[in-house]
C-alpha cells in the first residue's frame, strides 16, 4: 500500500460525534481511532465498575457505535478505541450486541485486556514523576492500568478484526499499530516507530490539530469553528505524513496547528518515551504543501523503555461545588465577605476541616495562586468547592452557601450546587515483562 490513511474520531471521551461519521463516510480511511481515555477517566470507569459490574466504559459508546459501525462497513474503515476504559469485554459485548441489532452480521469485535495491574503493583511503588510512594496517599485503590503499546493491537490486526476495543491502550499506539501491521514495520525499526508515533501523537488529540484548541479569535482566527473537522493522515512506507482534514469542513491545517499539538505535553522532544519506542521529534520538519496540507517528516527513535507507566486510581470520596453571584457596587466586597463567613462557619460551627477553595469568577480567579487580583469588580461570581470521604461534608457547604441568600450579606442571587464523586490519580512504573495483554475476537 503506498498511502495509509487514517483518521480521527474522538481526541477525549466528551469528543463530538457527527463530524467523525462525516469522517468515515468521506474520509475513504483504512482506519479510525477514537482516543476516548485520560487518567482521570480511567479511574471514573473503576469506581462506575466497582458500582455495577457492567459499567466501566466509555459512557458514550453505544451511541457512537450505532452512528458509525454502519458507516465503517459500507466504507470498509477499521475502528481502534480505548472506550473499554476499566471494562473493555463489558464493551466489547455491548458492541457486540449494537452490530447484532444493526444486522452487521460476521462484524469481528476484538477485545484487549491485560493493562489492569491492580494485583502487580506493590503499595511501596515509587511515584513516577514526584516524590513519595503509594502508601503514602491515605485513600482506597479503584485500580491501576498500565499502558499497552502495539505489541497488544498487532494481533487484533492479524486477526483482521473490524473493531478493537482496549483499555489504557496508550494514545500514540492506537495510530502506530495499523501503521506498522500495514507498511511490516519490524519492532527492531525505531526509527519508522519514532515517525509513527509521531502521526500517532499529531492525531490523538482530534480537532487540536485542525484548529479546534488552537483558535484565539483576533490573534489565530480560525473559520467555521463550530463545524471543525477532524484531522486525516496521509502516512507512508518512511513515516512521514500529511495531515490534512475533509474539503468544506470547518478549521484549519496549517505548519502553525501542527507545531503547537506537536508540542502538547511534551517535556523533552528528543525523548519522548512511549510504550514502543523512545521518540525523537527534536529534528521534525514540517511544511505546507498545500490548502490544509501540511507534511511532517525526519522523526525518529530508539529503543523502547524496559518499564511502562501505570495509572493508579484513588477514590477521593465526594467533590462539592456551590455558587452565588453579587453585583453592582461593591460586588467584590461582598462576595470577598460570603467567603469569610463560609469558612467560619464550616470550621467552628461544623467542625470541618477539610481544605476549601474558593474562587471569585471575574477578579482574576484564575490567577489567584499567582498574585494577580483585580479591583472595583461588578460582577463576581463565588464559586466554593470541597473535597471529603464524607458526603455530609460536602452536603453541609452547599447548604452554608445557599443559607447567604437570606443570612447575607446583601445582593447574592442565582445559588447553584451539586455533589459528584471525585477520584485522585498517581502515576508509577512497571517491568514491561510483568504486563501480559490478552485477547479475545467475538464474531456478530
Amino acid at each position: 500500500m503506498a498511502i495509509f490513511r487514517i483518521g480521527t474520531g474522538a481526541g477525549f471521551s466528551s469528543d463530538r460525534l457527527d463530524p467523525a461519521v462525516d469522517l468515515v463516510e468521506r474520509g475513504t480511511l483504512n482506519a479510525i481511532v477514537l482516543e476516548c481515555l485520560g487518567e482521570r477517566t480511567v479511574a471514573f470507569g473503576h469506581r462506575d465498575r466497582m458500582a455495577d459490574p457492567q459499567r466501566g466504559y466509555n459512557s458514550l459508546l453505544e451511541r457512537r457505535m450505532r452512528a458509525l459501525l454502519p458507516a465503517c462497513r459500507k466504507a470498509g474503515t477499521m475502528m481502534i478505541t480505548n472506550m473499554g476504559a476499566a471494562n473493555p469485554r463489558a464493551a466489547a459485548a455491548r458492541t457486540l450486541d449494537v452490530a447484532r441489532e444493526l444486522g452487521l452480521r460476521g462484524l469481528k469485535i476484538a477485545c484487549i485486556e491485560g493493562d489492569d495491574v491492580s494485583t502487580l503493583v506493590p503499595r511501596d511503588a515509587p511515584f513516577m514523576d514526584e516524590p513519595g510512594m503509594l502508601a503514602d496517599v491515605d485513600l482506597p485503590v479503584v485500580g491501576m492500568n498500565a499502558y499497552l503499546g502495539i505489541d497488544a493491537i498487532i494481533p487484533a490486526l492479524g486477526a483482521k478484526a473490524d473493531v478493537i476495543i482496549g483499555g489504557r491502550l496508550a494514545d500514540p499506539s492506537m495510530f502506530l499499530a495499523p501503521l506498522a501491521h500495514c507498511f511490516s514495520w519490524r519492532a527492531s525499526d525505531m526509527p519508522r516507530l519514532g515517525a509513527g508515533t509521531l502521526v500517532g501523537h499529531l492525531m490523538e488529540c482530534g480537532m487540536q490539530v485542525t484548529g479546534g484548541y488552537f483558535a484565539d479569535p483576533g490573534v489565530k482566527d480560525v473559520e467555521k469553528l463550530a463545524d471543525c473537522g477532524y484531522p486525516i493522515a496521509e502516512v507512508h512506507d518512511d513515516g512521514s505524513a500529511v495531515i490534512t482534514k475533509l474539503p468544506g469542513t470547518g478549521g484549519c491545517v496549517t505548519p502553525a496547528t501542527v507545531k503547537e499539538q506537536l508540542l502538547y505535553e511534551v517535556h523533552d522532544p528528543s525523548r519522548y518515551l512511549t510504550p514502543d519506542v523512545t521518540a525523537d521529534f527534536s529534528r521534525v520538519e514540517v511544511a505546507a504543501v498545500g490548502p490544509d496540507r501540511v507534511k511532517v517528516s525526519r522523526a525518529s527513535g530508539s529503543s523502547r523503555p524496559e518499564m511502562l507507566k501505570v495509572t493508579v486510581g484513588f477514590d477521593g470520596g465526594f467533590q462539592g461545588e456551590a455558587g452565588l453571584s453579587y453585583a453592582g457596587s461593591g460586588a467584590q466586597e461582598r462576595a470577598q465577605l460570603a467567603v469569610e463567613i463560609v469558612r467560619d462557619r464550616m470550621a467552628r460551627v461544623h467542625g470541618v476541616k477539610n481544605d476549601i477553595r474558593v474562587d471569585l469568577i471575574g477578579v482574576s480567579s484564575l490567577f489567584a495562586t499567582a498574585g494577580v487580583h483585580a479591583t472595583e469588580a461588578k460582577d463576581v461570581r463565588l464559586h466554593v468547592a470541597l473535597r471529603s470521604r464524607q458526603k455530609e461534608d460536602a452536603e453541609l457547604m452547599l447548604w452554608e452557601v445557599e443559607s447567604l441568600l437570606c443570612c447575607g450579606p446583601a445582593g447574592g442571587g442565582g445559588y447553584r450546587g451539586v455533589i459528584a464523586p471525585c477520584v485522585m490519580t498517581k502515576s508509577v512504573l512497571i517491568l514491561r515483562e510483568q504486563v501480559k495483554p490478552t485477547l479475545e475476537v467475538m464474531v456478530a
